[in-house]
């Protein structure tokens, strides 16, 4: 599943578009009408965690990737795409992905202070969320979108690994500062991945995710599906602080 910084290259690469009307629109998705599309003209893109949004004067699209989804730029693959849109000089097209309606205002269903990528991220915001929550663990606490938008498994075990800090640790028993510094470090990893991801070096980085042995003290990583979120954890029992 693309993390958030995936999704702000998504934006930037899209950025082109703005300003353009769709001049045919077609896909498969059971949530979202495409004939009211055609004649639209995209106002902007936009960001949330995992989210990417298509903006129009009165509607926007979200899309979702979720494990599998694709986007082609002004190309496109045999296979049926779940929206596709058509341009006078060019087209994007979605694959495998939720791909649905939003006539809400975006600024009345997220809260841009909680994405990690965001200039509006709010750290403080995120310190008080989480000592709302005592006892969730902390590998669920950096998964949760509300918490950290934009935080998946690489970020999750990446940061986790270098403030030192184990997965089960309750937010509860971890020190003000520890949270903290958990919460920084979120977004200073995420613009991190956004830098190795455009160079195309970000596996050359990683430190605990995927691995199997700790750099720091020379032992097998502990690799295991953790908390609620059930997803795997890469961590290290001899310096990454379990807080119980």
């Amino acid at each position: 599943m693309p993390e958030g910084p995936s999704i702000v290259i998504l934006k930037e690469l899209v950025q082109p578009f703005k300003g353009k009307t769709v001049e045919k629109a077609a896909g498969n998705s059971t949530k979202l009408d495409t004939g009211k599309l055609a004649g639209q003209t995209i106002t902007d893109f936009k960001s949330w965690g995992k989210n990417f949004f298509i903006c129009f004067d009165q509607f926007s699209i979200r899309i979702h990737l979720m494990l599998f989804g694709s986007y082609r730029i002004n190309e496109h693959k045999d296979s049926p795409a779940r929206l596709s849109l058509q341009f006078d000089d060019g087209e994007l097209n979605f694959y495998t992905c939720i791909a649905e309606l939003i006539e809400q205002p975006l600024d009345d269903l997220y809260d841009w202070s909680a994405d990690i990528m965001n200039p509006a991220w709010d750290v403080a915001k995120a310190l008080s969320k989480m000592k709302a929550q005592p006892n969730m663990l902390a590998c669920d606490a950096l998964m949760d979108q509300h918490l950290f938008a934009g935080v998946g498994n690489i970020i999750k075990n990446e940061v986790l690994f270098r403030i030192r800090l184990h997965p089960l640790s309750k937010l509860g028993k971890i020190p003000d500062e520890k949270l903290e510094e958990m919460a920084q470090e979120a977004a200073i990893y995420g613009f991190e991945f956004l830098k190795w991801k455009k160079e195309f070096t970000l596996k050359k980085h990683w430190l605990a995710h995927t691995k199997k042995i700790c750099p720091r003290d020379d032992v097998p990583f502990i690799k295991d599906k953790l908390g609620k979120s059930n997803r795997r954890c890469f961590y290290c029992e001899v310096c990454m602080v379990r807080y119980q």
